[in-house]
């Protein structure tokens, strides 16, 4: 959806189940989260939809660029739910995808974008089957192995 919380935005969150929140590495991302956060709750409170967030997803990060180190860590230790291991990097191939009209696993499937997605796909894989609800509450427990 787009990074605003327009009627369109609303409506998606609504209509989820799971919520997947990419996050650009700057600062103005970090802000953008926290009134999401609050739409989120405002959903959840008023309108009576259990929304979970899967975690956040770091994206554009240059691992080369102190802000994107910045822009990590201040996102690991104050986000209240989980942060992907995979970080989405700043990529000329995910860029340029789009301009073909075709997804990155098949414009350029062996570029590091590509290989950050399949990572990602991996990585909720793995959660997706260690998550068992507790249909008593709606919440979701992590079973650790």
């Amino acid at each position: 959806m787009p990074p605003s919380l327009s009627l369109l935005a609303l409506n998606g969150l609504v209509a989820s189940d799971e919520i997947l929140i990419p996050v650009q590495a700057e600062y103005y991302s970090l802000e953008g989260i926290g009134q999401l956060l609050e739409t989120i709750n405002l959903i959840k409170n008023n309108l009576g939809y259990n929304l979970n967030i899967l975690g956040a997803l770091l994206t554009m990060y240059d691992k080369r660029e102190r802000l994107s180190r910045e822009v990590e860590k201040n996102l690991r230790e104050n986000f209240p739910y989980n942060v992907f291991q995979t970080v989405i990097p700043k990529n000329v191939s995910l860029a340029e995808a789009p301009s073909f009209s075709r997804p990155i696993a098949l414009y350029k499937p062996d570029s590091a974008g590509a290989r950050a997605y399949e990572e990602l796909a991996r990585e909720i894989i793995l959660i997706e089957k260690n998550i068992e609800v507790n249909k008593d509450f709606g919440n979701f427990n992590i079973k650790l192995e």
